[in-house]
């Protein structure tokens, strides 16, 4: 285990990179969107429930999907490459908002995959506000999860 065990660390601490170049992204392509605020996983678990004779009217389950995504937010950066990205996939479908993606959290474990990215805000606020960047990406299949130092 890292020497994260034991210890807590600010949400900040966590690195979120997108591919710039969609699909075909290398590793020099994947960068950290610009002031992003706020990020929330959600983890959608698929059951399966039933009631069977042998168990006394007591339900049983079993774990037949899943399903991860985040939602973001932030404030647009017009400039910052990732942020550009981001916010210019709000106009496009289809394989044109698919990317790759990595999420190295604060105890050195690191998750990857492809993602399909949703722009649901690509502006707005107050008048004395920053415009706002939001978004929100859904694993493409499952995702590859490396525990902290890689066992």
């Amino acid at each position: 285990m890292s020497d994260a065990a034991g210890r807590v660390y600010p949400v900040h601490n966590n690195k979120f990179k997108f591919g710039t170049k969609g699909l075909k992204s290398e590793d020099l392509d994947m960068v950290i969107p610009k002031d992003l605020e706020n990020f929330a996983p959600a983890i959608d678990g698929t059951l399966e429930e039933w009631y069977a004779m042998d168990a006394g009217g007591w339900a049983k389950a079993a774990m037949t999907g899943k399903k991860l995504g985040f939602s973001f937010k932030g404030k647009r950066s017009v400039g910052d490459p990732g942020n550009d990205y981001i916010a210019g996939l709000a106009w496009k479908f289809g394989e044109d908002v698919m990317t790759k993606f990595e999420w190295e959290m604060v105890s050195g474990a690191k998750l990857s995959c492809e993602v399909v990215v949703n722009v649901t805000t690509p502006g707005g606020g107050d008048t004395t506000n920053i415009d706002t960047l939001e978004f929100e990406v859904v694993c493409y299949g499952a995702p590859v999860f490396t525990p902290a130092g890689g066992a």
